[in-house]
């Protein structure tokens, strides 16, 4: 049985709010990608249903990582091939990666095609509605999975103690739900914002294929040949291209001042 005073104690000490701290810090970082497709995703529902959406969608991902961090020795087991070809071994890990990868590049191109291909009006007069809310839902579930394994092996890494972990997604994740509305409105309403949100998307689908493939590659070669995947690069250039949309969007409001002779 898990030794909750014990953790209680760990928690309450200098080195462990300095853990919370920090590990709650990270896992906003990598609740980004979660919050960007939640923004993206509930936009096809009606304005009166979004914000509710997007609370059971965070509630759901805080509720996933929670119950997850319990069982950190499945996780664990994970890791481990279920089967082998040829050389390259298979986890539930990898097939987990893989699949979500692929749901994710599926969905994000789909996004990018109906942004490319449709009028903005036709978008918010057709498109929403036609989702039902129950199917938004089950595409949230299956992100906040996916993703929800970043953020317990990053929580691993950080501390080892469990009601720290639980805390830091808590917290987190109350701050996400708090402030998702800012995030969701704000992608929404700049269309060259919400372009480069959905291309990073792509790209996280990407890397999530490409760590589930590594996943397979590292089983054929010693624990020191093993290739791992820095997703950095991807938050750094997601910052470089907002850096850029600021001065875009700030050009077309002086633009629009001199325009209207303000």
């Amino acid at each position: 049985m898990h030794n909750w005073s014990a953790d209680l104690t760990a928690l309450f000490s200098v080195q462990g709010l300095i853990g919370l701290i920090t590990l709650s810090i990270l896992e906003i970082i990598l609740g980004i990608d979660n919050i960007i497709f939640i923004s993206i995703a509930v936009n096809k529902l009606p304005l009166s249903q979004q914000k509710k959406a997007r609370t059971i969608g965070l509630t759901l991902a805080l509720v996933v990582r929670s119950v997850l961090l319990l069982f950190i020795g499945w996780i664990a087991g994970l890791k481990e091939a279920l089967f082998h070809i040829g050389d390259y071994g298979v986890s539930g890990k990898g097939l987990i990666l893989i699949g979500g990868g692929i749901f994710l590049l599926i969905k994000t191109w789909q996004e990018i095609m109906e942004k490319i291909n449709t009028d903005d009006d036709e978008i918010e007069h057709k498109g929403k509605g036609k989702t039902t809310f129950n199917a938004i839902i089950m595409q949230i579930v299956i992100i906040d999975f996916v993703f929800s394994f970043d953020s317990i092996l990053a929580a691993v890494g950080v501390s080892g103690v469990v009601l720290i972990m639980i805390s830091a997604v808590v917290i987190s994740m109350l701050l996400m739900i708090l402030f998702s509305g800012v995030v969701a409105d704000f992608i929404n309403k700049n269309q060259g914002i919400k372009m480069i949100a959905l291309a990073f998307l792509l790209v996280i689908g990407g890397i999530l294929l490409a760590e589930g493939l590594l996943d397979s590659y590292n089983f054929s070669v010693p624990e020191e040949e093993h290739v791992e995947l820095n997703k950095n690069y991807a938050y750094i250039a997601l910052a470089f291209a907002l850096f850029i949309e600021m001065f875009n969007m700030r050009e077309k409001a002086v633009k629009r001042k001199k325009d209207l002779g303000i």
